[in-house]
């Protein structure tokens, strides 16, 4: 089987659409108090981490950032492996009384989302809580929405999206691929 694949977001196209992501949060936020980004591991760190950078150089002021785990509170840990990796949360903020951003670099099924809200409201209890997500792919399954979106790109079950970042594969990408059916 061959893939096809096809980039969807370059390195300039996500910057953009981080920057304009920065601005929509400050502005329905009506500024940044109270207000925290929470990245979801792994892709959601390091765009929460660059999202916390624009907003510094809108509004002249760093929010905070945590990072949360969310593996033990996923409803499919068990059929990943008999061993999930569980990595560190590291909130270092009360999220009591916040306006929280959760980040994540996909959203796909809602239930990483549905995963990652368990976690944080056994945390404490935030004000608020909202989404920004790089990028909506469709199909949901659970009634999960993002507030901020990169890019909404509806995709099909035999199509997957991959976001490369930096921080972890050296690149800015967002690639989708397609399955295609078996050569003849």
């Amino acid at each position: 089987m061959n893939n096809i694949s096809k980039i969807v977001l370059d390195s300039k196209d996500m910057d953009r659409a981080l920057t304009r992501m920065a601005h929509e949060i400050i502005e329905k936020n009506k500024g940044i108090e109270d207000l925290a980004l929470i990245g979801i591991r792994t892709g959601g760190v390091p765009l929460s981490e660059r999202l916390q950078q624009r907003i510094a150089a809108i509004e002249g002021t760093m929010v905070s950032t945590g990072i949360l785990d969310i593996t033990l509170y996923r409803d499919d840990w068990s059929t990943l492996s008999q061993h999930p990796i569980v990595r560190k949360t590291d909130i270092s903020f009360s999220v009591d009384n916040k306006n929280i951003i959760l980040v994540d670099d996909v959203l796909y099924t809602g239930r990483t989302i549905r995963a990652a809200l368990d976690a944080l409201t056994d945390l404490g209890r935030p004000r608020k809580i909202q989404l920004a997500v790089l990028m909506d792919r469709g199909r949901r399954e659970l009634p999960i929405k993002p507030d901020f979106v990169g890019l909404s790109l509806q995709t099909s079950a035999n199509e997957h999206v991959n976001v490369f970042l930096n921080e972890i594969a050296g690149r800015d990408e967002v690639v989708l691929e397609e399955k295609a059916g078996k050569d003849i």
